[in-house]
């Protein structure tokens, strides 16, 4: 993710807990890019301009558990999918990790607020259709991980 892609969409008024998805996301891509230590990912993120707008917690939660979870995660989340994990696209792979993790994770997140904020993630970084894909996989699993909340909406 190069300088010029990060911010694709500069939105001034973005939460700070939508910061820490950013930035999670950008470590995580980082790590499935390189497999560094997430520590290391973890100082290096900090250091990013912007970062101190962002909710510190949300971000250690995501990436961390992310990272921490990824084996646990992706089995969740791969029946849903077309293609082996292999296959994503370093992002799609990245904001599925994070949907995946605040779904199971975090059921005081809304799963309606956990998908749209993984939707505009990849909006915001991945490819033309990825947020459709990802809207898609997330939805599905959101149906498994958090049944009682779905079909009560």
């Amino acid at each position: 993710m190069s300088n010029s892609t990060q911010h694709a969409n500069p939105n001034k008024n973005r939460s700070p807990r939508h910061r820490a998805r950013e930035f999670a996301l950008q470590g995580i891509y980082q790590w499935l890019l390189n497999n560094e230590d997430s520590g290391v990912i973890d100082a290096h993120i900090r250091e990013a301009h912007g970062f101190d707008k962002a909710d510190l917690e949300h971000f250690k939660a995501l990436l961390h558990g992310s990272i921490n979870q990824s084996i646990e995660l992706r089995a969740d989340f791969s029946p849903f999918i077309d293609r082996g994990i292999s296959e994503l696209s370093p992002i799609e792979h990245a904001v599925l990790l994070i949907g995946a993790y605040e779904l199971k994770n975090h059921i005081e997140i809304p799963y309606r607020v956990v998908i749209n904020e993984a939707v505009e993630l990849a909006k915001s970084f991945g490819g033309q259709d990825g947020h459709k894909y990802v809207n898609g996989v997330l939805d599905k699993l959101s149906a498994k991980l958090r049944a009682a909340e779905v079909t009560t909406k």
